[in-house]
């Protein structure tokens, strides 16, 4: 199994950054874990929704450059489903007995997904109806694939 979080933005801050690489080091003991930062594009004062548009789509073509026709693509969108840790633990097991041994996990910027890799990914997931910073939600997505991992091994892992 392989598990590729791919992200537009870089992780500046070095406790988010050190909080993500001790969760990828952990879940590298389930799966070969790859994270993957692309460019994020600068966005001018004051864009236009046209302008907007047109960068959600260069980042698109970024992602979707990164992305295999085998791989089972889950969005990270604000509308998307939301699971319990349990429940995220159980749909990763059922993908992973379907033959989908290739997850990816897509974080758009601040302006969100394409449309393009919207209708690319398989399904659309949600960390909560709040918003977060996207440095904190790429972390919080891998303590949950970790804790998944953990109760999918049958391990303890704390509430």
């Amino acid at each position: 199994m392989s598990i590729t979080l791919i992200a537009v933005g870089k992780m500046k801050e070095k406790p988010y950054r050190q909080m993500a690489d001790e969760y990828l080091k952990r879940l590298g003991r389930y799966a070969k874990v790859e994270e993957i930062e692309l460019p994020d594009l600068p966005e001018p004062a004051n864009a236009s929704p046209a302008m907007e548009a047109q960068l959600r789509e260069r980042e698109g073509e970024a992602i979707l450059g990164r992305i295999r026709s085998s791989d089972y693509v889950i969005a990270m969108t604000i509308p998307g489903r939301q699971w319990d840790s349990p429940g995220l633990s159980r749909h990763v097991d059922d993908l992973m007995s379907r033959g989908n041994s290739s997850l990816v996990f897509v974080v758009g910027g601040s302006l969100g997904l394409s449309e393009r890799v919207i209708a690319r990914s398989d399904e659309e997931m949600s960390m909560s109806k709040m918003t977060f910073p996207h440095q904190l939600a790429r972390v919080m997505l891998l303590e949950q694939l970790y804790r998944a991992m953990k109760i999918r091994a049958g391990e303890r892992y704390h509430k």
